[in-house]
């Protein structure tokens, strides 16, 4: 529970302090890694540990685990909440909701603006892209190419304003983990980067992760709101930069505004959902894809086509 942060947290706590499996340098470097990578940062933290560990067996063990029980409750909230939603009780509970969910979100932009903006030129990034996404609906996947390019030049130009601070510092105190031992005597192989590692890793993984998204397409036809899920959740699987909290707003305009899928209202009903269950925060995606196959069924039953479309969401 509590988003990225407090899964971090715990797992900095377990993994690190407790179970001493990763040593404290190298769980921050990993973190660190994960936090370029699009997609949720504790998933792919727990993900890159498991496959540590234990190969790729142990990285989907350690992937679909963290995300499945939290993505099972998330799917029963979803069904009580198109079916109950308009009963004047629960309507209240989500209300209340409502206002708990603006509380969590401004204390984590409040946190992490603090450690991410270090500087008047930062927070004058930070603000543009506020305007640009909220008064000038400008493309999420715009403003974060705008804002990598803002960097790469700032950092030519002036790199003392465009230095970003990890998250370990040069005194963190470090230990052996089981993962460092294992380095050491030479267990663990196959971390060890080859030529044709990626080319293969791409060439068995994309056909299976894009597969269903063409199938869809040509069984169901371009216009379909299936198809309309798939290439969306696919294209944000690939640019959604900065932990789930930057993604929500991507989520939020093009939900609402470019799909209609969902009413203003109804994204924040699905972000309090999806910080009541356990695993990411960025299940509230699911939450959103069942929504959007429930009103637009077609001939299946609305229960069936919210659970196949919030499936779909999980798959991209």
């Amino acid at each position: 529970f509590g988003g990225p942060a407090g899964q971090i947290a715990l797992m900095h706590k377990e993994l690190v302090e407790e179970r001493r499996w990763i040593g404290e340098r190298r769980f921050l470097h990993a973190l660190n890694y994960c936090m370029l990578l699009p997609g949720p940062e504790a998933q792919q933290l727990a993900i890159y540990i498991g496959w540590l560990l234990h190969r790729t067996a142990g990285g989907l063990v350690a992937g679909i685990l963290f995300v499945l029980p939290g993505a099972l409750v998330m799917l029963a909230l979803s069904s009580l909440y198109v079916l109950y939603g308009d009963v004047p009780l629960v309507a209240a509970l989500f209300f209340g909701v409502k206002a708990a969910v603006l509380a969590i979100v401004v204390e984590a932009v409040v946190r992490i603006s603090r450690r991410a903006l270090k500087n008047r030129v930062m927070v004058s990034i930070a603000v543009a892209a506020f305007i640009a996404i909220y008064a000038l609906n400008v493309p999420f996947p715009l403003i974060v190419l705008l804002a990598g390019l803002t960097g790469w030049l700032g950092d030519r130009i002036a790199p003392a304003l465009f230095s970003g601070s990890a998250h370990g510092k040069d005194d963190v105190a470090d230990f052996k983990g089981a993962v460092d031992l294992m380095f050491e005597r030479g267990e663990l192989a196959h971390v060890k980067p080859t030529r044709w590692h990626a080319p293969r890793t791409v060439a068995i993984w994309l056909p299976l992760w894009l597969g269903p998204v063409l199938l869809i397409w040509w069984f169901t036809g371009s216009a379909s709101v299936w198809t309309e899920i798939g290439r969306f959740f696919s294209l944000m699987a690939v640019v959604t930069f900065g932990g789930a909290y930057a993604v929500l707003a991507y989520v939020a305009q093009a939900a609402v505004q470019s799909f209609g899928w969902l009413a203003p209202g109804e994204m924040v009903d699905g972000l309090g959902l999806a910080e009541t269950t356990p695993g990411p925060l960025i299940l509230v995606l699911q939450f959103v894809g069942f929504i959007a196959a429930f009103r637009h069924s077609g001939s299946l039953d609305p229960l069936v086509a919210g659970s196949l479309g919030a499936l779909r969401t999980l798959w991209g």
